[in-house]
């Protein structure tokens, strides 16, 4: 994938972790509505990774392999992640319950729908 996607993801990581740890000294939420959550959360998730993936960048893992299986074999990237994140998920089922679980596919639907349905390497022209 190049080594100016390898900086570039590094550097993804490492301002997600920075934000990670310092958002609590800006952000307080006393209550959130779980499903709610889930669903801005699959919203918000998604946007992020559409920015990243269009400036050819990634926070590492599965996403890579997407990526390289989309430009390699036109596999698009969203469905691969979805397959991915329906697996694990279910896998899951043995240590979450079903109401954690249930969120977290809606979260997951959310985000990689929004991947499947706007990204697209042939789309950006950098």
């Amino acid at each position: 994938m190049g080594w100016l996607f390898t900086l570039k993801t590094f550097a993804a990581v490492g301002m997600v972790s920075f934000i990670t740890n310092t958002q609590g000294q800006f952000i307080h939420i006393d209550s959130l509505n779980p499903l709610y959550g889930a669903i801005l959360g699959g919203f918000l998730f998604g946007t992020g990774f559409i920015i990243l993936f269009r400036h050819k960048a990634s926070l590492g893992g599965f996403n890579i392999l997407a990526l390289y299986l989309q430009d390699r074999f036109g596999l698009r990237a969203g469905w691969f992640l979805m397959g991915v994140d329906v697996t694990i998920m279910l896998i899951s089922l043995s240590v979450v319950g079903v109401y954690e679980l249930v969120l977290s596919i809606i979260c997951g639907l959310i985000l990689n729908l929004i991947i499947a349905l706007n990204h697209r390497s042939d789309r950006y022209h950098v």
